[in-house]
């Protein structure tokens, strides 16, 4: 039997990477801040870089519905808030699929804050 996974992951690693993508679907930005504030002087890299990934992204997120919310005084933030919350979905459950076969996954389009 072939192993699959990536050199230096583990089930643990994976579940918790898994975990830290799908949290900010309903978390946003709350879980990933917590598991990579846990993860990240630890010797498990893959949590604490899929945890930083997911927390750039859900703090892009967060700007996103910001403006959303300026723009819906014009009414196109009401039609652009249904649009953020499709693409979060979306690439949430990708990054997820990603990690849980051992694959570190680069949201598109996101502000690098945390390094």
């Amino acid at each position: 039997m072939q192993n699959t996974e990536a050199v230096g992951t583990y089930a643990g690693d994976k579940t918790l990477a898994i975990l830290v993508h799908l949290s900010g679907i309903f978390f946003g930005w709350v879980v990933p801040l917590v598991l990579y504030l846990i993860k990240k002087d630890d010797s498990d890299r893959f949590t604490a870089e899929n945890a930083r990934e997911a927390l750039n992204y859900q703090i892009t997120v967060m700007f996103l519905y910001i403006g959303c919310a300026v723009l819906s005084i014009v009414l196109i933030g009401i039609f652009l808030i249904w649009v953020v919350m499709l693409a979060n979905l979306a690439l949430c459950i990708v990054a997820a699929v990603k990690a849980s076969n051992g694959v570190s996954y680069r949201y598109p389009m996101t502000l690098r804050l945390v390094n």
